[in-house]
């Protein structure tokens, strides 16, 4: 009985360390370098596409990512997720009518990411945004709120 007890406290005590320290582990915030500001065109959206590595239980996943980036000054930048926030299609930039459209269910978005038509129920999501010298950083997409 003894030598079981100590087979399964050998076997049960890393099992469980296993099991359960990443879902201790704390959740960082990682900035993600997706453009060079000096190559930014002032109000023109530029969809940058870029590699996050992301967690997802046990395993680290590599994927790539797309945003809108939009240069408002000379320091200042905007990231909108290319993701409609009706059914989750991907918008792309109209240049012609200088919005962003869903091409699924007509939706039509400002350059500045709010609502001009369709049954989208509310603005882009945006990105946390860093200006690192001429780096432009990504974090995390921040759901935007209910129009």
């Amino acid at each position: 009985m003894g030598m079981m007890g100590a087979i399964s406290a050998a076997l049960g005590i890393p099992t469980l360390g296993y099991l359960l320290v990443p879902a201790r582990e704390k959740k960082q915030s990682t900035w993600i370098e997706a453009a060079d500001i000096g190559k930014l065109m002032v109000n023109q959206p530029e969809q940058v596409v870029f590699n996050r590595v992301r967690r997802d239980g046990w395993k680290t996943v590599t994927e790539k990512v797309a945003a809108w980036v939009v240069k408002t000054g000379d320091q200042q930048v905007v990231a909108f997720s290319p993701i409609c926030t009706h059914l989750g299609c991907a918008v792309s930039w109209n240049a012609g009518e200088k919005s962003f459209a869903c091409p699924c269910h007509t939706s039509v978005f400002s350059p500045d990411g709010k609502v001009v038509a369709g049954p989208a129920p509310r603005p882009l999501d945006r990105f946390d945004v860093r200006v690192d010298g001429i780096k432009v950083l990504l974090g995390e997409v921040k759901k935007s709120a209910e129009g």
